[in-house]
């Protein structure tokens, strides 16, 4: 018999939870210790201060004798949480980095405890079967009227975006990949990786996909032609006119492939889902659930019409998948990614359809929505701000009026490294602007006008003010 002390409790088993249940109150009080100190959307004095104090907590890295579960747990946690960039706080609104939903962490955490892996039946016999189901479930959501949609679950549009053209490819050879300027920059690596040839860009007005340019280039080009349109582009959430490209693809015997990680879960709202009328018709269909799905990373998907479409991604490995015990009717996994060992990720997305189901989903997704109609419209109604567009999703571009490229991207870098605001950057029609994501479906009215005022903070310094001007309207900002 061994004589060796007990080691550190599993997470998994009738025991893991009581192993677990001390370690997570240690856990939540960390986090919440960490965004005190915080006191903001993003830790104060830029990347020196974040290193200096991430380095005082992590060393040792590697002790002769560990400090113990609560130790090292208070510790780090607290430091990362001190040092993140906050997406539940109103006033980070950089990018496509959403405040997830605490059902969906709390199911993430029954994942990680659970640790399936999604490359086998035998490793994962309940969470294979709620995959499929819930895969094609969502997959029925983008292709309503087709008889066998499925979907494959990726880490996120990068991926699925790479999994689209392969799938190309695989169907009819080195497709030319056709795109506009908006295009996320995975569909050029993607190309890259599989060996295709350079994307043709075509023009159009700023970052969408011009009908007229595209059918010219549809008309010059020849062999497998791949059209990527988008449904929400990163720079600002501009939805292409898919109805059109889908009937330019029709009529030159083209693919189409459509990335919609962005505004892809405008499906679940009553209101938006007309918008993207044409998603229907393309061959594959990227969706991300951790943007307007509020999911925790990683919670990608790409949809396809017919499932048999994804046989080229079959594969067989025998100790996964050997072929007696797939004819035996163990379910093979191995064709449903590209990756071998990965986590279900499926089970935060299902307990999240079921708490809230398409009219609390929908509800998220309109309320994000407005709050972007309300942003523009206070950036509309103060002077020295001018607005880019409308949102056309959630993505609001403004900057102040006069003020050059480099006074603007000084304010964002101001309020990055003070603390005080996260906001993106994005260059349209040869300017740079102030990018405001908003993804937070609790933001209110005040927490606009916070945001807003920090940036006219910072514009009291462009306009050639005092720090002493900048502390004094400061002092006067609204409450949230």
């Amino acid at each position: 018999m061994s004589t060796l002390p007990p080691g550190p409790p599993l997470a998994g088993g009738i025991a893991g939870p009581d192993g677990l249940r001390p370690l997570l109150a240690v856990v939540l009080d960390a986090l919440r210790d960490g965004a005190t100190a915080r006191g903001g959307p993003l830790p104060a004095g830029g990347p020196d201060a974040v290193t200096a104090w991430v380095r005082e907590a992590a060393e040792p890295v590697l002790p002769e004798h560990g400090t113990g579960a609560e130790e090292a747990l208070r510790t780090l946690v607290t430091a990362v949480a001190r040092g993140a960039a906050d997406p539940a706080d109103p006033l980070c609104a950089a990018h496509l980095h959403t405040p997830p939903l605490a059902l969906a962490v709390a199911a993430d955490l029954a994942a990680s405890a659970l640790n399936p892996s999604m490359d086998s039946w035998d490793q994962a016999p309940a969470a294979s079967e709620l995959e499929a189901v819930l895969t094609r479930a969502l997959a029925a959501e983008v292709y309503p009227h087709a008889k066998d949609p499925d979907a494959l679950v990726t880490t996120g549009g990068t991926e699925s975006n790479q999994l689209g053209l392969l799938l190309a490819r695989e169907r009819h050879g080195a497709v030319q990949v056709i795109c506009g300027a908006g295009t996320h920059h995975s569909v050029q690596r993607a190309a890259w990786l599989l060996g295709l040839p350079e994307p043709v860009l075509v023009p159009g007005p700023s970052d969408g996909l011009d009908l007229a340019a595209l059918d010219q280039a549809l008309t010059d080009l020849h062999g497998p032609l791949l059209v990527a349109a988008t449904a929400g582009t990163t720079d600002t959430g501009r939805i292409d006119p898919l109805a059109e490209i889908a009937d330019l693809c029709e009529r030159h015997r083209a693919e189409l492939h459509i990335d919609a990680a962005y505004g892809g879960p405008l499906l679940f709202s009553q209101e938006h889902r007309a918008r993207l009328a044409g998603l229907e018709r393309a061959h594959s269909v990227t969706l991300d659930l951790h943007k307007l799905g509020w999911q925790p990373v990683a919670a990608g998907l790409l949809a396809v019409p017919d499932r048999a479409g994804l046989a080229a991604l079959g594969h067989t490995a025998d100790y996964l998948n050997a072929d007696d015990d797939t004819e035996a009717g163990l379910p093979d996994l191995l064709g449903r990614s590209l990756r071998t060992t990965r986590r279900p990720d499926i089970l935060k997305v299902a307990v999240t359809l079921r708490a809230l189901g398409r009219t609390g989903l929908g509800a998220l997704v309109d309320r994000t929505c407005a709050a972007a109609r309300q942003l523009a419209d206070l950036v509309e109604k103060t002077p020295g701000l001018e607005l880019y567009e409308r949102p056309p999703i959630s993505t609001v571009l403004f900057r102040p009026t006069g003020a050059t490229d480099e006074q603007t991207a000084a304010i964002r870098r101001t309020l990055l490294t003070g603390g005080r605001a996260v906001i993106g950057r994005a260059r349209a029609d040869g300017r740079l602007w102030l990018k405001a994501t908003l993804l937070n479906p609790h933001a209110t009215p005040g927490d606009l006008t916070a945001l807003i005022q920090e940036v006219l903070i910072e514009l009291v310094l462009v306009e050639g003010g005092t720090p002493d001007d900048r502390h004094a309207r400061n002092r006067t900002r609204p409450a949230s």
